[in-house]
């Protein structure tokens, strides 16, 4: 199995500008997660940027960096001008891996990249993990994906679905223990096919009513495949008080 890593690292950000360079035990971030993309078996990690600066880092520590312009709206975006620019194979597999996730399970990165390889109706992977709190199955901030028998995901909601009608017809209070109740996780894999035609694709109304990019592939007919994972990785980081957090965590 042979495959990229691509990791966007934008330098602004509303709630955290700066956030790739952020200091986490002597490595900014953006190289922290690099280090763990490596541990993954991808061929190539590749840094895709905006700013010099992150530009700078990166290459200081080992690793390549790729600049890319400022006005891309979203991270697939910014990646699929790197396979533009690299000249990758339609065939080849990039998996995206957010800048800011330093801990991110390198398992979790093979495994998305083994769903995309084993499914060949597929254009892009991604992962998820069982949902066991009703706390977390009806927050609307916790994307839910419900998958077929083959492994492919048939709709990502903010809703609670599958929904148990029975056992929540006297109120949500807990998940019936075999409930195929599913989070999804923000990692994907391409296929670098889907990539070039990725923002020729016009954005759907289920899209842009649950503020889920995925829905637009599918809405256009692209099928996506999803590995299961044991459990959740790490929490990213959006904050300053994320990264406070992720700091006791990292100190441990």
């Amino acid at each position: 199995m042979s495959f990229s890593v691509i990791i966007p690292a934008r330098f602004a950000s509303t709630r955290f500008p700066g956030k790739p360079l952020a200091d986490i035990a002597g490595k900014p971030m953006v190289v922290r997660v690099a280090m763990q993309a490596a541990k993954s078996g991808a061929r190539e990690v590749l840094v895709a940027t905006d700013h010099a600066d992150i530009a700078r880092v990166v290459e200081a520590h080992g690793f390549e960096a790729v600049m890319t312009r400022k006005d891309h709206t979203t991270g697939t975006d910014r990646i699929a001008e790197v396979v533009k620019k690299r000249r990758f194979g339609v065939s080849h597999i990039v998996v995206n891996v957010q800048g800011d996730e330093p801990l991110i399970p390198p398992s979790l990165i093979r495994s998305v990249a083994a769903s995309l390889t084993g499914h060949r109706d597929a254009s892009i992977a991604t992962a998820c993990h069982a949902i066991k709190s009703s706390e977390e199955f009806t927050n609307p901030n916790i994307v839910k994906v419900v998958l077929d028998n083959a492994g492919y995901a048939l709709y990502f909601s903010r809703a609670t679905i599958p929904y148990a009608r029975d056992a929540f017809s006297n109120g949500l209070r807990a998940l019936p223990p075999t409930l195929p109740a599913y989070r999804h996780l923000g990692i994907y894999a391409y296929r670098c096919k889907f990539l070039n035609a990725f923002n020729k694709l016009k954005s759907s109304s289920l899209e842009r009513f649950e503020a889920l990019e995925q829905l637009r592939a599918m809405a256009h007919g692209y099928r996506i495949s999803v590995a299961i994972t044991r459990s959740a990785p790490h929490a990213g980081v959006d904050t300053p008080a994320d990264l406070k957090r992720l700091l006791r965590h990292f100190n441990q």
